[in-house]
């Protein structure tokens, strides 16, 4: 193949390298993704939270995939024995989407990237990024292998990767740093759901606490298949034995509340495991370049917050890159990296108290408390950015501290 020139290479056609491609695109900027995979492909990230719904919304993506008929989501149901959390998107604290979508990510992504093509975008699949090499004023020249194994060269004015648990550029640059989440690993695959209830119970996304450490996690989609997987510390997950398809089958026994309606289903495809999936870099950007979505941090699934990060940061990147190549000033650091870590810092919060408990008490012990709910479902909605909400931006003590007033009144009752 010959050389390409083009302003900026997106490494991954997932939501977040779409989002970016697709605002670029709208700038008259010239695009080319670079997709190491072949479409449709399997990838988790399969609930969206209401945040993303402004990304798709600002990019015109929107109309499109509202024609594709994907599961609505309207809130998400924490279940604890027989306790019940519910939140409900439209009663939250931050104005914003009340709704977004449970979606399987190989059908999602993989319409998302035809409406890109049909919109001129330039994407390559089961083209791979071997070497990238960056001159002092950024500009790369990044080698390319092609699905037929010739290589050939892409000339970029910037490099954003998107490319997910790929992690290119982090991989290639050594940028890669331990993750301060606790350590966990997940379990996962897809049933047919044969035994789906009909109604509001059918289509709800849930998430079984089976323990502080683990909890399975229940998203049924709207051509009749459901997705299960299970969460949990490292070595419980690898406490189970046999196949990756008797360990799954094993531990859906372990839910009572979803053990009858699935026990008898078949996996789609044979159950996978990430192990320690947790991840995190030294930097978010570099002299021509920016790491966006899972490529930059990867958290925890739950809560759901990888979708939204990813074209939350695509999205930013895009636009910080069209106003860098119109000769404006960008400060990186401030609008980009602390941007994007204010939300991170956010969820990271959630995440750690979650597994702490402290964010279960809230969640099965509190007294319901509206005003608090409300704050905490706009950061469940993905609006971590809200500064005027309480608990996002007194996110690193707030929780523990209304936890502790739930433990003692409890203490005080008993």
């Amino acid at each position: 193949m010959n050389d390409v020139k083009v302003d900026v290479l997106i490494i991954g056609a997932g939501p977040s390298g779409c989002v970016a491609a697709a605002y670029l695109n709208q700038q008259n900027i010239s695009v080319k993704i670079i997709e190491k995979s072949k479409f449709p492909r399997f990838v988790i990230g399969e609930s969206l939270l209401p945040r993303c719904m402004d990304h798709f919304e600002e990019v015109d993506l929107l109309p499109f995939l509202k024609q594709q008929g994907f599961q609505i989501k309207r809130g998400a149901r924490f279940i604890r024995g027989s306790k019940i959390c519910e939140f409900d998107f439209s009663d939250k604290f931050t104005e914003g989407f009340n709704w977004t979508w449970q979606v399987p990510r190989a059908d999602f992504d993989t319409v998302l990237t035809e409406e890109l093509i049909r919109k001129g975008v330039d994407i390559s699949f089961e083209h791979e990024v071997i070497d990238v090499k960056f001159s002092a004023d950024g500009t790369s020249v990044t080698t390319i292998t092609s699905e037929n194994e010739s290589e050939y060269k892409i000339h970029a004015k910037f490099i954003i990767d998107s490319s997910g648990y790929g992690r290119v550029l982090p991989r290639l640059l050594g940028l890669d740093k331990p993750s301060t989440i606790p350590e966990h690993s997940s379990i996962f695959s897809h049933v047919k759901d044969t035994a789906r209830p009909e109604g509001q119970e059918g289509t709800l996304i849930t998430f079984d606490v089976i323990d502080q450490n683990t909890w399975f996690w229940v998203i049924p989609f709207s051509n009749g298949t459901t997705s299960l997987g299970f969460v949990g510390k490292t070595d419980y997950i690898n406490s189970f034995e046999g196949t990756p398809t008797e360990r799954l089958k094993k531990m859906i026994k372990v839910s009572d509340y979803y053990h009858e309606r699935f026990r008898n289903e078949e996996f789609l495809f044979e159950p996978k495991i990430i192990q320690n999936y947790s991840k995190s870099v030294k930097q978010l950007y570099g002299t021509g370049y920016a790491l966006t979505g899972n490529s930059a941090e990867f958290l925890d699934p739950v809560f759901s917050s990888g979708v939204t990060f990813a074209t939350e940061s695509g999205l930013k990147a895009a636009k910080l890159i069209t106003r860098q190549l119109n000769n404006e000033s960008v400060d990186w650091e401030s609008e980009y990296s602390e941007y994007i870590m204010q939300g991170v810092h956010v969820f990271s919060s959630y995440v750690k108290e979650w597994y702490t408990g402290n964010l279960q008490t809230i969640f099965f012990e509190g007294d319901g408390n509206p005003e608090i709910k409300k704050q905490i479902c706009s950061v469940l909605a993905g609006y971590v950015w809200d500064q005027k909400n309480p608990f996002v931006k007194n996110h690193d003590r707030l929780i523990k501290t209304v936890a502790h007033i739930i433990k003692l009144e409890s203490r005080d009752l008993n």
